[in-house]
């Protein structure tokens, strides 16, 4: 195996879910060397996942592969940190918790429900959120550790909402 090909599946294996371009931004090659190299590696599965193609070493199911992917982005991390603490919660109490417009958190929401990682309860017209596998869910959380770039487009897009946002009125 080439070196090359060794630091693109140690990247994958150090880091589960991770999307193409973080791949190769991280590893400082060119997008069609990537795409080369990952051709070769038998073993590495694929998904697209919300737009963005992500990368994962063996062993990981269908639902994890899937988390891993969402939860790389840092207000569905911060989204499922919130519900984990309470349980279950209202759409707006999240959304105030965790700093983002109700639209950003629908946004989120619609990736985590499509994905199996929360689950949106109706009853009449109140809505609880609560995760559907919360101990597997916090477990994975632990390995996804989002670089510099996806942290700062998470806070740009947090920015945003909170200079769109219609101020309160008394």
């Amino acid at each position: 195996m080439s070196e090359t090909r060794a630091r693109i599946r140690r990247r994958i294996e150090r880091e589960p879910g991770i999307h193409f371009r973080a791949l190769t931004r991280g590893l400082e090659l060119a997008t069609g060397q990537v795409q080369y190299h990952l051709g070769r590696l038998d073993d590495i599965t694929e998904e697209r996942v919300n737009g963005r193609t992500h990368y994962y070493p063996p062993g990981y199911d269908e639902w994890e592969r899937t988390a891993l992917a969402l939860l790389r982005r840092e207000t569905a991390r911060d989204i499922v940190a919130e519900l984990y603490d309470a349980d279950e919660a209202r759409p707006d109490a999240v959304a105030d918790r965790v700093g983002v417009a109700r639209s950003t958190l629908e946004y989120h929401l619609d990736g985590l429900v499509a994905g199996g990682v929360v689950r949106k309860d109706r009853d009449g017209n109140r809505v609880t959120l609560s995760l559907v596998r919360p101990g597997e869910t916090v477990a994975l959380l632990g390995t996804v550790e989002p670089s510099l770039a996806e942290r700062l487009t998470d806070r740009f897009e947090r920015l945003v909402d909170s200079l769109l946002e219609p101020p309160e009125r008394d």
